[in-house]
């Protein structure tokens, strides 16, 4: 399976996300924000897939994913919102990140966008 990284200021949604995942067979690491996220990129670690909310403190999203596209090309980035026009300042990634899922969405919903983002 893989390890993931989620990078999400609500701990509420951070912590549901982690527990589906792991439940999945992951391994997962949380972060607050997207300044603890290219903390722990930095620190030598290796990620899968990083799932970031574009909308944090610190560091925002999008800002994670150009930053960690560069320290780690290979890495998956699959972004979440729930504001519709950060899904369009999201647009422009295309060729860094695999999607962009719409806040709220189901357990099964992130799942399902967790493994179309590993298998692309």
């Amino acid at each position: 399976m893989a390890k993931i990284l989620i990078a999400e200021d609500e701990t509420a949604l951070r912590s549901f996300v982690a527990r589906a995942l792991k439940l999945d067979g992951h391994q997962v690491e949380e972060v607050g924000d997207g300044a603890e996220g290219i903390d722990r990129l930095g620190a030598g670690e290796r990620y899968d897939l990083l799932l970031s909310d574009i909308r944090m403190p610190a560091m925002d999203g999008i800002e994670l994913a150009h930053q960690a596209s560069a320290m780690h090309p290979t890495m998956k980035i699959l972004l979440m919102t729930g504001y519709a026009e950060q899904r369009e300042r999201a647009d422009n990634l295309a060729a860094i990140i695999v999607d962009v899922v719409s806040k709220p969405f189901s357990l099964p919903e992130i799942r399902a966008a967790v493994t179309r983002a590993l298998a692309a």
